[in-house]
């Protein structure tokens, strides 16, 4: 089905024709425009104490964090993450340039291999484009080395966060996304996806007990490199 035909279906189901010029241009100019909407105040921190602030609502979300100083203290703290928890050393990874760079072989006896993620992984490590502050929110758009198969298929997620990707809010790190995803053709682009992960997977839909995993990852750790 063509564009044009697949948009021509949905206007005959919502009963109506193509947009006037003035609606085209009131939609444009929304779309455009980006409007921010009401920021509390809680997560206006910055420096030390938003990252504070961040590791504090990772933990009410049920996540787990380690801080390291720098990257190459990053296997370190997934190996001793894996081990603590008595998860296998073998683990997939995103495909993202600083994670390929990390000193892996400091930690011989994991088991790293790049690329998607499959239904029998059962760790991944994804590198997280920024994080909210206010929520305690990861902030992970698709691209091609940031897979979303790391993201929802492994029982396990371990995600990579530098202390200077992290947003005060959910606008902030909107702004940042649209700064600096562009393309040569028309200067604008936004990735297929982008999710947000707040703590594990979880649901209290059967009988109200809470269960952990429901759609996604059991477990949710960050790995925070404290370059700020």
């Amino acid at each position: 089905m063509s564009r044009e035909s697949m948009l021509t279906s949905i206007r005959r189901g919502l009963h109506r024709g193509p947009l006037t010029d003035e609606q085209k241009q009131t939609l444009r100019a929304r779309t455009e425009a980006h409007p921010r909407h009401v920021i509390p105040a809680r997560g206006q921190t910055s420096g030390a104490a938003r990252v504070d602030y961040f590791c504090a609502n990772l933990e009410k979300e049920f996540a787990t964090f380690t801080r390291v100083a720098s990257p190459d203290d990053v296997p370190a703290a997934i190996s001793d993450f894996l081990a603590s928890q008595n998860l296998p050393s073998e683990l997939v990874m995103a495909p993202h340039p600083e994670l390929h760079s990390l000193p892996w072989a400091s930690r011989p006896l994991l088991r790293v291999h790049e690329g998607r993620a499959m239904p029998t992984d059962i760790v991944g490590v994804q590198h997280a484009f920024a994080a909210v502050a206010e929520t305690g929110t990861l902030f992970l758009p698709s691209a091609p080395e940031r897979p979303t198969t790391v993201n929802l298929l492994p029982e396990t997620q371990v995600v990579v966060l530098r202390a200077s990707a992290l947003e005060a809010s959910y606008e902030d790190a909107w702004d940042k996304l649209r700064a600096t995803s562009t393309d040569t053709a028309t200067g604008r682009f936004m990735p297929r996806n982008v999710m947000f992960v707040t703590g594990p997977s979880r649901s209290a839909d059967i009988e109200q007990t809470l269960e952990l995993g429901a759609h996604g990852p059991r477990r949710v750790h960050v790995v925070l490199i404290e370059d700020i």
